[in-house]
């Protein structure tokens, strides 16, 4: 209300609310039945596009060239098909966890007699194991959310290049960008959307100095107050710094061939599902004794390695001429793409309405 439209980047243009919410309309949206119990968070502006029904409109079908045809679709399509494949997401995400869970205690990580005799590679693979085991809760909360929301009718977010309606406008999570995420800024963007999109917005794009600090810290807040809480977005922020120090000098080297780039994502998948896995276990076991009884095993082992990482590793690295040469190449093939499809400028917008900036 406060800022002129000219300050403001093109998502928070899309967000800003111009007139103040009548009582009615406030309470709706916080208190609407569909997400009362688990969400997800969405903006409030698409939430009155769907009360006044206007989150259905007119659309001419997409061509594959990026054009668009004379004929029209339905402005009002059927959520069954996304609601019902939500459902079977959900029931298959119960029996992962309940037939999981019981064989793979994420307890058992801090049990002493493991810790003793367990060798490195086993008590890893196990780590990874029992927190794979615990991610299905999540899947199953925000997936019946989701769908929830599309058999009331919301969640619409257009059509996709073969003329399909898609129903991911609140959608909280994508498994499969999750499971094989090859970066900690994959598996951020991927989880818990909704949340970090809310982050992004009122926390890292204000925030006037160190903005990863500040929102990491802005998250624990927001999820309670168990220490463990604590632990894992402190130990998020530092992984995540870390993260991004190596992928800046490291990356650029693997792009080189297409036998490097797999090599690469191979081993970053890997890497980043045991960090993962090392920084939000204290976030399932919560407790301050808990939390360091975990820690201490791994002697905070990938503290240390972030910590040294960030200290020596230079946080820009400058590409070498072949390097530079294949960056300006796929440059100029994507913006002659981008010339010929959509405006540059919409491509970026679109980009930054939908990425949270924490790499």
């Amino acid at each position: 209300l406060a800022r002129d439209k000219n300050e403001l980047n093109a998502s928070q243009k899309s967000l800003a609310v111009r007139r103040i919410p009548s009582l009615l309309e406030y309470l709706s949206y916080n208190l609407n039945f569909m997400g009362i119990l688990a969400g997800p968070l969405h903006s409030f502006n698409d939430y009155i596009s769907f009360i006044e029904g206007r989150n259905f409109e007119m659309r001419t079908k997409p061509l594959a060239n990026g054009k668009k045809s004379n004929e029209c679709l339905p402005d009002e399509p059927s959520s069954l098909g996304a609601v019902g494949r939500k459902i079977l997401i959900c029931a298959v995400c119960v029996f992962m966890h309940l037939s999981l869970l019981e064989v793979f205690p994420i307890s058992y990580n801090t049990d002493d007699t493991f810790m003793v005799t367990a060798s490195i590679p086993r008590r890893l693979l196990y780590l990874y194991i029992s927190l794979l085991a615990c991610r299905p809760k999540y899947y199953f909360a925000w997936t019946i959310a989701d769908a929830v929301n599309n058999a009331a009718g919301f969640g619409f977010s257009g059509y996709d290049s073969r003329g399909n309606p898609r129903w991911d406008l609140v959608s909280n999570l994508n498994i499969i960008k999750v499971e094989f995420a090859t970066s900690l800024k994959m598996f951020i963007d991927n989880w818990n959307i909704q949340t970090a999109l809310w982050l992004k917005e009122v926390c890292y794009d204000r925030c006037p100095f160190n903005p990863t600090l500040v929102t990491f810290f802005l998250s624990a807040i927001w999820h309670g107050v168990y220490p463990g809480y604590y632990f894992t977005f402190i130990t998020g922020m530092l992984m995540t710094l870390a993260a991004r120090t190596v992928r800046n000098n490291l990356r650029p080297r693997f792009l080189v061939s297409p036998t490097r780039k797999a090599f690469y994502d191979v081993v970053t998948w890997a890497t980043t599902q045991m960090v993962v896995s090392y920084t939000v276990t204290p976030f399932v076991l919560p407790f301050v004794d808990s939390s360091i009884k975990f820690y201490r095993t791994w002697y905070f082992g990938l503290h240390i390695i972030a910590f040294i990482l960030i200290l020596v590793l230079p946080k820009k690295r400058s590409c070498t001429s072949k390097e530079q040469k294949l960056l300006v190449t796929k440059q100029t093939v994507i913006m002659h793409h981008c010339n010929g499809q959509l405006n540059g400028r919409a491509l970026v917008d679109s980009y930054q309405n939908h990425q949270m900036k924490i790499d």
